[in-house]
Parts: C-alpha cells; sequence; structure tokens
C-alpha cells in the first residue's frame, strides 16, 4: 500500500476524536481562551523509522484548518533520539486537543514501520519479501499496513474480499484441498489469486497438483521449507508462516521461499516513543 486514502482517514480521525472528547475537552476550554496562539515540536525519544507524520497533521487540519504544520521529516526516514520531527504554530485548543490521538497514530505507525524494517534488513539479500497477515488492529488495518510498506515489507491481501485463502477450518468444512481449489476457481474472476494453507508435505503435494497460486507452509521445518521449494520448481509462490522470530527469519529466507508473513509486526509492535511540547 503505496498511499493512503484521506477520505477513509479522516473519517478514521473523526471518529477518534468524538471517542475522545464526546462532549469537548472541558479541561483545555475551562482554561485556554479560545484565541491564544501557541508553538509547539514532535519529538523523538528513540530511534526509529517514522511513519504517519501525514496522518498526525491531518489530526490538526480537522480541528483547525490555519494551523501550520512544518514537516521536519518524512514517512520512511530514519530517525534519532533527541530529533524534532515537526513544527506546529496555531490555535492552542485545537493543538491540545488532537495531541494524544495525532501521537497515538504516529506512534504506533512509527513502531510497526520500525519493526518491519529489522526484518526486511535481516533478508535484503534473499528474494522472500516481509509480510503482515490480517493480525491488524480493528479499523487501522489500513493505517498498519502502510506502516509495513513503508517500513520495507510488503502487504498481504487487505481483506477476505481481495483473494481466496483456504485455511485448515475451511478444509475441515469442504473436505480435500482438491475440492476445495476447483470448487473456488470455478467461481471467481481470473484475476484473483487462490492460496493455500498446508501443514504438512502431503497437503503441500496436493495443493501443489490442484494448481494453487500461493502455498502457505504452516508451521514446516526448515528441512520441510527447503523440499517444498525443490518440490514447486517454481510453479507457484511459496509462503512460510508460524513461529516466524528476528533469530530464525535468515535461515528461513534461505530455503528459498518466497513470503515469509509475521503476524508480530502488527499485533506485537511496540509504538515508537514520540512527546509533543509546547514552546511557546
Amino acid at each position: 500500500m503505496k498511499m493512503l486514502n484521506f477520505i477513509a482517514i479522516d473519517r478514521l480521525i473523526k471518529e477518534a476524536l468524538l471517542e475522545d472528547m464526546p462532549y469537548g475537552d472541558i479541561t483545555t476550554d475551562l482554561l485556554i481562551p479560545d484565541t491564544n496562539i501557541s508553538d509547539a515540536i514532535l519529538k523523538v525519544k528513540e530511534d526509529g523509522i517514522l511513519c504517519g507524520i501525514d496522518v498526525g497533521m491531518r489530526v490538526f487540519f480537522l480541528l483547525d484548518d490555519n494551523i501550520r504544520f512544518e514537516k521536519l521529516k518524512k514517512d520512511g526516514d530514519s530517525i534519532k533520539k533527541g530529533e524534532i520531527i515537526a513544527r506546529i504554530k496555531g490555535n492552542s485548543r485545537a493543538i491540545l486537543k488532537g495531541e494524544r490521538l495525532a501521537l497515538n497514530l504516529i506512534q504506533r505507525m512509527s513502531g510497526i514501520a520500525t519493526v518491519t524494517s529489522k526484518y526486511a534488513e535481516r533478508i535484503k539479500n534473499y528474494k522472500a519479501v516481509v509480510t503482515e497477515t490480517r493480525k491488524t488492529m480493528p479499523l487501522l488495518r489500513m493505517l498498519d499496513k502502510y506502516a509495513v510498506f513503508i517500513g520495507g515489507g510488503k502487504n498481504h491481501r487487505y481483506s477476505l474480499s481481495d483473494a481466496i485463502l483456504i485455511k485448515d477450518n475451511h478444509l475441515k468444512v469442504v473436505g480435500s484441498i482438491k475440492e476445495a481449489i476447483a470448487s473456488v476457481k470455478k467461481n471467481i474472476p481470473h484475476t484473483m489469486k487462490v492460496e493455500v494453507e498446508v501443514r504438512n508435505m502431503d497437503e503441500f503435494k496436493e495443493a501443489l497438483e490442484a494448481g494453487a497460486d500461493i502455498i502457505m507452509l504452516d508451521h514446516f521445518t526448515i528441512d520441510q521449507m527447503k523440499k517444498a521449494v525443490i518440490l514447486a520448481e517454481g510453479r507457484t509462490l511459496i509462503e512460510a508462516s508460524g513461529d516466524i522470530t528476528f533469530e530464525n527469519i535468515e535461515d528461513i529466507a534461505k530455503t528459498g521461499v518466497d513470503i515469509i508473513s509475521i503476524g508480530a509486526i502488527t499485533h506485537s509492535a511496540k509504538s515508537l516513543d514520540i512527546n509533543l511540547d509546547f514552546v511557546s
């Protein structure tokens, strides 16, 4: 996902602002005159990869379109502890009301981009790419996936509507992999891919013979991955999934798989520490 849809993002921001101040910000509204103008900075508290600066900026613009937001860094930039990434000048009330939401979004997105970049850097000398899963924060998937891309990863399917992914629970209902693939291929457009999750070599062979476009190796050993790659002979994309760690990802990439999906880069990413401070 190279670009953000700000029509959707504005809707998300408005809902989040409504959650944060359903009846206004009583502290700010009682203490700060509505004509007061302030200067503020966004300052980084730890090293990482910046992501979400335009999303954070949009929070303030929706509260007051006269706010000046000067970006000193852009998405994808490496940022260091102590750096100032943006300067803000405008209505004090608007800055205070948008502070927490803007930081929450930038911090989360930067955290995802940062951890993704570490995994991507680890396997940069191999053909495999790092991708996320659907283990994203509800309603924030667009932002989570964008952060993965900014961190150097690729994006998996965006939603259940995008592609066929036949998993173990589907197969428990349908029966065989061969039946499942044949059934869906009768009903999907020619532009749609069919992926199948397999748990052992027998299932892998069945999926390969049935014409799966992508085969996900669920918790395969390194040796099993190597055998699957050799057996496939490039006829299908092979995705490794399950128990992927920073320590074993390079060994997995060495097997020749095409894709390595890691749920942890979104569901367990630590937010990057960034502060907003008033300077006048």
